[in-house]
């Protein structure tokens, strides 16, 4: 019998594989957009996976116009609070920070993720940013999660940066001030059939062999040393493992970013629910975002969604969805 073969798993562009510094996703780029001012952002905490029946809707596909099946994952969405904004100015070495507005009275919940903010009134600042409005290149607020609004039994709210789009600096400001101390919900940011990337850690799995993290093929029992490793490290010169050699080390636990994940639904209530509500998660109380294809890390890990950097193919109207499927058998399994 031959041997089976296969291609050896794990991807250079991934290199080197550590764990990320931080559990929230990181935005390194926004994207330009055109119309009024918006958001570019917006976060939840994922629920589970389920499946829709929705009517194929892109072109030049086998199943165009017909009743498919989908695989999808709801990501719970409370609403986010706009607690300050912040104000750039961009110099010879890149974009500086120049001043900062933060809202009056920040709930309590808050102060468990930064010191209690003094200094930095909302009047005075909001002012200072009027005047220096032809020296400002953009605007970003600063969003904080509410997840003492769900069921996952956590009080200590994400705080991140949101860029805000589209309109001239003038009507970023003034819609950026309207925003200040107010809730934001997901379906202000995002909207049924757009496109979006998603952003952030994925599930951990600790320190890992080659086999299991780059997918090595076992080797015979006679093997010297090892079988569950490399048979060769490499030529004795260079005198040292090139990085293309799998070796063991950390696997799971990584910042990736997804391009062009497509949101069929934004809706809000229980109808999303299970009986019981989602594993290891539980029922979602909040909005939801429901997105196609799978998203990267464990239940209750914070997404973030960003509007998309790369052109879309698929359609960017709202799918026509005729099904969710919400109910579980007791063992787990779907019905």
């Amino acid at each position: 019998m031959p041997r089976v073969r296969w291609p050896r798993r794990g991807s250079r562009a991934y290199s080197p594989r550590k764990r990320a510094k931080r559990i929230v996703g990181r935005v390194d780029h926004w994207p330009e957009v055109q119309g009024p001012p918006q958001l570019l952002g917006f976060a939840g905490y994922k629920a589970g996976m389920t499946h829709t029946f929705m009517i194929e809707d892109r072109k030049n596909t086998p199943d165009y116009g017909k009743e498919v099946m989908t695989p999808v994952t709801v990501i719970e969405a409370p609403p986010m609070l706009v607690c300050a904004l912040r104000a750039y100015v961009r110099e010879s070495d890149g974009l500086k920070a120049l001043t900062e507005a933060w809202m009056d009275n920040p709930p309590e919940n808050l102060k468990r993720r930064i010191k209690p903010l003094t200094g930095v009134g909302g009047s005075q600042q909001l002012e200072m940013m009027r005047r220096e409005l032809d020296r400002i290149s953009e605007f970003r607020v600063l969003m904080a999660t509410q997840p003492w609004l769900t069921g996952i039994g956590k009080k200590k709210p994400e705080v991140m940066e949101v860029k805000i789009g589209g309109g001239t600096i003038e009507e970023q400001f003034e819609y950026a001030r309207g925003l200040l101390g107010k809730s934001v919900r997901a379906s202000d940011v995002l909207k049924a059939g757009e496109s979006v990337d998603v952003i952030g850690v994925t599930k951990g799995k600790g320190f890992q062999g080659p086999v299991k993290r780059f997918g090595v093929r076992i080797l015979q029992d006679k093997a010297r040393k090892t079988k569950r490793g490399v048979a060769t490290l490499g030529p004795w010169h260079p005198a040292r493992v090139m990085p293309g050699v799998p070796r063991a080390g950390q696997m799971g636990f990584h910042h990736r970013t997804e391009y062009n994940k497509r949101i069929l639904l934004v809706g809000a209530g229980d109808k999303i629910n299970p009986p019981g509500g989602f594993i290891r998660y539980g029922l979602v109380k909040n909005d939801y975002i429901v997105v196609k294809g799978s998203v990267m890390g464990p239940p209750k890990r914070l997404i973030r969604f960003r509007k998309a950097v790369r052109r879309a193919k698929a359609p960017e109207e709202a799918p026509t969805i005729t099904y969710v499927h919400s109910t579980f058998l007791s063992g787990g399994g779907s019905s």
